[in-house]
């Protein structure tokens, strides 16, 4: 991967934001830390990176302001949340349930969800990655990254 086609930065916006668990709030540290150690994401037909990436949810929209290394401004495009929010809402719902089966349920039924859950995770970033696909050019790990920090947009003071 080339130097040029990543990002270096990434900003929420966290105007949407009430208040976080200290899990999501972990959650959410992992993630960016895992995305700026490694991704890839190259604007088509953009000027070169890396790029610092602006993250937020505005008038329904996922808005994706991205920005050089001086943080000037280089593009800014949406991608509709629509398209996003019944697998959002359908995995905020196995993770609910999978955190209520720790408690109680037995191993292979506390896999079972994880595996709902993965692969709803899953088909979020491939769904995120079509919505991008004429403007950036991302990889898989990168599209799973970004859905998390989508998911946690999402939760609008969910405790």
């Amino acid at each position: 991967m080339p130097e040029t086609s990543r990002i270096s930065q990434l900003t929420l916006d966290e105007r949407t934001i009430i208040r976080r668990s200290p899990q999501i709030e972990h959650e959410r540290r992992v993630a960016i830390y895992d995305l700026i150690e490694a991704n890839t994401f190259e604007l088509l037909g953009g000027p070169p990176g890396p790029y610092h990436l602006h993250l937020g949810v505005e008038e329904g929209r996922l808005t994706f302001d991205v920005r050089d290394e001086a943080d000037a401004p280089v593009s800014c495009f949406n991608v509709p949340l629509a398209d996003l929010r019944s697998i959002v809402r359908d995995y905020f719902l196995v993770c609910e349930s999978y955190v209520s089966a720790i408690k109680t349920a037995s191993a292979s039924r506390i896999e079972a969800i994880d595996m709902g859950r993965r692969g709803l995770h899953n088909e979020g970033a491939e769904k995120l990655h079509e919505l991008l696909a004429e403007r950036v050019r991302i990889d898989a790990d990168t599209a799973r990254r970004l859905f998390t920090l989508i998911c946690i947009l999402h939760i609008r003071g969910r405790p």
